[in-house]
């Protein structure tokens, strides 16, 4: 009776070519996920902070440092920060913990939570230097296409403005419509009460899905539509959501630093918007500076479009009376008004939206996905090999085996 052969192994090379006719493992976080749990952070300050309280020495320090910055008022950036001695020893204690380098995220339960812990032991990771270019916020941005059915929009004349036409695509959707008559509720009427304004104006950019939120805010006007323009500019119910009297800038500014989440934005803001050259490259993409922009609307910090017939922005504020200060707030405000990456990222948003109305869908009902560059296409998926580009070369190899 003749033994069977036993098997001989396979050589590496085979074997990696049967790796590549696996299916890729699931991410652990959903591409199109667009409110990911603290769980999914990869270090939630909540988390940390629940990990240093079954510390003593952690805890200890943390609520040290707690009142440390409760008494010692937040310093602006051209002030020279005073920390005390036993503040700095608690900071120093909690560089080795979990809190150091924890972050938050915008959509996240208990946010402002959160973002009071990150604040909290900032002054740790700092050892007392303020820094506000450091954003609380961990920078997990991912898109997702947008469904659209422009089907129902023919009930508008054809030559209805595109500022019309996003209002009425958030109309149809049931969640965008709820959370903008919210706000128009409570942004109306002559005796609105601006701190309320302000609440609905920041839960709707901040729950309303992202296209229909830029869609409203960032919608293409015609250079001679001052009808569209003014539609545009009411879209966050100026007369109540801003200041009647135009405050300092910097006095602006300070307010915001006293609310954990309104400096969270601003910051955030900074971050993102930064512009590297004249040419408006943005320090980062241009839709991370755009999301940063969008969640300042809400806060002390409201921008705004200055007017109907173009597409500057700027806040409502001025820096008349800043004395030696003149300069910083002019950099501040510049921020806003002569910034070339938040420039070019309104002006391409834009263009992208632009061109969604310019051009006949094979179907009323479709998706679209914004490229970096801003262009409407099908993002591109990335190579997977074939199963004839993989299976041809590893049946040679087998004869050959």
């Amino acid at each position: 009776m003749v033994r069977p052969l036993s098997p001989r192994p396979l050589p590496p090379v085979v074997l990696m070519l049967l790796l590549l006719l696996l299916p890729p493992s699931p991410l652990p976080l959903a591409a199109g996920d667009p409110h990911p749990t603290e769980s999914r952070l990869m270090n939630s300050c909540l988390q940390a902070r629940r990990k240093c309280q079954a510390d003593p020495t952690c805890s200890a320090a943390y609520h040290h440092l707690d009142s440390c910055t409760s008494s010692v008022s937040t310093p602006l950036p051209s002030e020279e920060p005073s920390v005390p001695a036993d503040c700095l020893e608690a900071a120093q204690q909690l560089r080795n913990s979990s809190l150091i380098g924890c972050m938050c995220h915008r959509r996240m339960k208990n946010q402002v939570a959160c973002l009071d812990i990150y604040w909290t032991v900032h002054r740790a990771r700092s050892l007392g230097n303020y820094e506000l270019n450091v954003s609380p916020y961990e920078d997990t941005v991912t898109s997702k296409p947008w469904k659209m059915n422009l089907s129902k929009l023919n009930m508008l004349k054809p030559d209805s403005d595109l500022c019309l036409k996003f209002a009425m695509l958030c109309t149809l959707n049931d969640k965008c419509d709820r959370l903008r008559k919210a706000y128009g509720e409570a942004c109306s009427g002559p005796h609105c009460q601006r701190h309320v304004c302000l609440r609905q104006l920041l839960t709707f950019f901040e729950k309303a899905a992202e296209p229909h939120a830029q869609g409203l805010l960032l919608c293409p006007c015609a250079p001679n539509d001052r009808g569209c323009g003014e539609r545009r500019r009411n879209t966050i119910a100026p007369s109540c959501a801003l200041p009647p009297v135009a405050p300092n800038c910097l006095e602006l500014r300070r307010l915001c630093f006293s609310d954990p989440l309104c400096r969270s934005r601003l910051v955030d803001f900074q971050t993102h918007c930064h512009p590297m050259d004249i040419l408006g490259t943005c320090a980062t993409e241009q839709s991370r500076c755009l999301r940063a922009y969008l969640g300042l609307i809400g806060t002390a910090m409201t921008p705004n479009f200055v007017s109907n017939v173009n597409t500057s922005v700027a806040l409502s504020c001025t820096c008349r009376g800043s004395g030696n200060l003149q300069e910083e707030c002019e950099q501040l405000e510049g921020f806003f008004s002569h910034n070339p990456c938040l420039t070019e990222a309104i002006a391409a948003k834009m263009r992208f939206h632009s061109h969604l109305f310019s051009q006949d869908w094979p179907h009323p009902t479709f998706a679209v996905t914004a490229h970096q560059n801003e262009n409407p296409a099908v993002r591109p998926q990335p190579w997977v090999p074939s199963l004839f580009s993989c299976t041809l070369p590893l049946i040679l190899l087998l004869s050959l085996w």
